[in-house]
This record gives structure tokens, C-alpha cells and sequence, in this order.
């Protein structure tokens, strides 16, 4: 039977590539969107011509109204991957209580409603995954994203208590840690910022979409079987640890 994949914010970006990779014989892609349904269709019919089967279905995690009836149109989900986000770059002194809900609501309390909601059918099945992105932020903190850094550690810790709590049960949870990724949410880096920041990098340049997909792929399958609670960094070894 095919596994069932539900990627939040699957339309664009680090979400797009993903869904791409998770795309094979052996799995039905979701691909969840809020805005962008017009880019989630289009991604659908790109996969579905591979010969492989998708849909879109819209779902604004921020609302656990729009989970429950997403998740109830779809069913049981066998691996969940939390890829939906925000960013916002500003000072701290800056950061309104709304700025710093609103970054919370959509960065970590929303995968915590779509773990919370995916878990019973996997716990039923006795086998899950469900794969976090978080972000290299998230492990050094942030200058002017001090809520965004905040909100990506969370979902570092959210991580590890569901592995303790349902590693037992078949079902592993995992994070995948961006470093630099080359997309929509990082082309304000321009120009001297970028030169300097890519310095920094190891491997000299900023990462791509499908680098990151790369690993979710591999903590989605049989492969992954052991690993569980782990942090998994593709960040080009600017963070080592």
C-alpha cells in the first residue's frame, strides 16, 4: 500500500523539492498550501506526469480548524513532514507581541497541532514519521530574527519529546537543519552581506533546495530505521554541531 506523505508549505521552496523527492511508486504526495494554490497545482500536475500520484489540498496550519478538516479529507498519514514557515527580519527592540505570536503560531505551534493531529493514525498503524525542518537558527540564535531562532529551537525540542514519547510505537521524529538555503525567504541576502556570510561556509557556497530534500527522503524511509530524536544539519559546515 502506498504511504501516504503530507508536506505543510510543499508549493515552493525547500517544501517544493521535497515533495519532488517523496514522489515515487510507492507514495502519495499532499502538497499543503495556504496562498499559494495556483504554484501547489502546478507542482501536482509536474509530479503526476512522472507517472507518480499527488494532490494539493490547502491547509493553514496556524488554525487547527483547517488541520483537522485537511487531515480528516486525507486520512491516515504515514510521514508528516512540518515544512511550513516564516521569517521576518527585524531588531529586537523591534519585535511587536504580534510579530513574535504570529512567528511562534506558524514556526513551531504549527507543527505542534500537526503532530498532535497525523499521531493517532500512525500510533494506530504502529509506524510513522514525522520530520521537522527547522534551521540553523535555531541552533545559534539570531541576531535580527531573534523570534525566528527562538521558535526553530522549539521545534528542535518538540523533536526530541516526541521521540522519547513514540519511538517505542514505531514511530521516529526527526529534524533536518538548514544552514543558507538558496530560496525566496533568503534572497534579501545580497551583494557584501553574501559575500562575507558565504566566506564563513566551509564548502564556499550557499545550499539548494534539493540538498535538503535529500536528507528528508532518506529519514522517510526504511533506511532511517534506527535514527530517531536526532538533529541532522545541511548547512554546508558552517555549524559543526
Amino acid at each position: 500500500m502506498k504511504k501516504v506523505i503530507f508536506i505543510s508549505g510543499g508549493s515552493q521552496g525547500i517544501g517544493k523539492a521535497i515533495s519532488k523527492k517523496l514522489a515515487n511508486d510507492d507514495s502519495c504526495v499532499v502538497v499543503g498550501f495556504n496562498s499559494n494554490k495556483e504554484k501547489a497545482e502546478v507542482l501536482v500536475d509536474e509530479i503526476k506526469r512522472t507517472g507518480n500520484d499527488a494532490k494539493a489540498i490547502f491547509c493553514d496550519i496556524s488554525k487547527r480548524k483547517s488541520i483537522k478538516e485537511a487531515f480528516d479529507e486525507i486520512g491516515l498519514i504515514d510521514i508528516l513532514v512540518n515544512n511550513a514557515g516564516i521569517s521576518q527580519h527585524k531588531d529586537f527592540l523591534s519585535i511587536s507581541d504580534e510579530d513574535w505570536s504570529n512567528m511562534l503560531n506558524i514556526n513551531l505551534q504549527g507543527a505542534f497541532m500537526c503532530s498532535q493531529t497525523a499521531l493517532p493514525g500512525m500510533i494506530k498503524n504502529k509506524w510513522g514519521r514525522i520530520i521537522n525542518i527547522t534551521s540553523i537558527g535555531g541552533q545559534w540564535g539570531g541576531i535580527n530574527q531573534v523570534h525566528y531562532a527562538s521558535a526553530k529551537a522549539g521545534l528542535i525540542g518538540l523533536t526530541k519529546s516526541l521521540a522519547k514519547i513514540y519511538s517505542k510505537m514505531g514511530i521516529t521524529a526527526n529534524s533536518v537543519s538548514p544552514g543558507v538555503i538558496e530560496t525566496n525567504m533568503t534572497s534579501w541576502i545580497k551583494g557584501r552581506d553574501k559575500v562575507n556570510l558565504v566566506k564563513d561556509i566551509p564548502l564556499g557556497r550557499f545550499g539548494v533546495p534539493s540538498e535538503v530534500a535529500n536528507v528528508v527522503a532518506f529519514l522517510a524511509s526504511s533506511n532511517s530505521s534506527y535514527i530517531t530524536g536526532q538533529t541532522i544539519n545541511v548547512n554546508g559546515g558552517i555549524l559543526g554541531s
